[in-house]
């Protein structure tokens, strides 16, 4: 994006000027064109303002400015920054699991840590009270998403259905399954047909575990949809829990091994 302003400006006046252009960042190349300094001298400010914690940077060559509110904890919240941030990584994104469970109202887990999905390897970081988890789905930049506004624009955040697949896919980011149960009895209606599309991509076990969470613990009109991409019809019983013992009663409904006890927190 292009930075053009009449006049170079003094690095001190960067985060004054980004707010009033209603921008909260810029990458290294923005700065040394809006202050015509070299490479050494617009770094050395840049130190000057992070001391001051006046900006902070989530990674190399991006700084995002802290408005005076936020400066006693030297970062803003991470849905902030998280679409400039993924936008200069050049990756696909949405916030998932526990913390787009939060954004649909089922607030009662929310997670220590901002969880993102992305369609490559990220490296976790922690920036002062600010922790980013980032997970790897494939088929992240196609996963259905709502676009949230927050201060400094709009986030992609999963929907409904695709935050509750995440949350049986990925178990132990969910904390255990009791947490999805929880979710699950807090999210909202959900629409069968999304979720057995979506449960599909990850294959029967994973669509006969959502079924059976869903139908005891959620709230869906129809579940024929995902029944189908069950394939009820077919292999042995899939575990409820991939981790605990391959024995306990099966549940013939969803054709899954009970092998785990279920409990919400409620």
């Amino acid at each position: 994006m292009s930075m053009e302003t009449t006049r170079h400006i003094a690095i001190h006046e960067l985060p004054d000027l980004l707010i009033s252009r209603g921008r909260y960042s810029a990458s290294l190349e923005e700065i040394q064109e809006l202050t015509g300094l070299s490479y050494a001298a617009v770094t050395s400010g840049l130190q000057r303002l992070r001391r001051a914690r006046r900006i902070f940077s989530p990674t190399r060559g991006l700084y995002v400015v802290i408005p005076p509110e936020y400066r006693s904890w030297g970062v803003t919240p991470a849905d902030w920054f998280i679409d400039d941030l993924m936008r200069h990584l050049q990756r696909h994104y949405y916030v998932a699991l526990l913390s787009a469970a939060a954004y649909h109202g089922a607030s009662h887990q929310a997670p220590q840590v901002f969880q993102v999905m992305t369609d490559d390897r990220v490296l976790d970081r922690a920036i002062e009270r600010v922790r980013l988890r980032f997970y790897v789905n494939e088929h992240t930049a196609d996963t259905p998403v709502d676009m949230i506004t927050r201060h400094t624009g709009y986030i992609r955040v999963s929907t409904r259905e695709a935050t509750v697949i995440d949350l049986v896919r990925e178990p132990r980011a969910s904390g255990s399954i009791n947490h999805v149960a929880t979710i699950l009895a807090e999210i909202g209606e959900l629409n069968g047909s999304t979720l057995a599309t979506l449960a599909a991509r990850h294959g029967r076990t994973l669509a006969r575990r959502t079924g059976w969470l869903v139908q005891h613990y959620g709230s869906c009109e129809d579940l024929g949809p995902l029944r189908l991409a069950a394939r009820l019809d077919l292999g042995e019983p899939a575990l409820l829990s991939a981790s605990g013992p391959r024995r306990g009663p099966t549940d013939p409904a969803w054709r899954i091994r009970i092998n785990t006890t279920v409990e919400p927190d409620l």
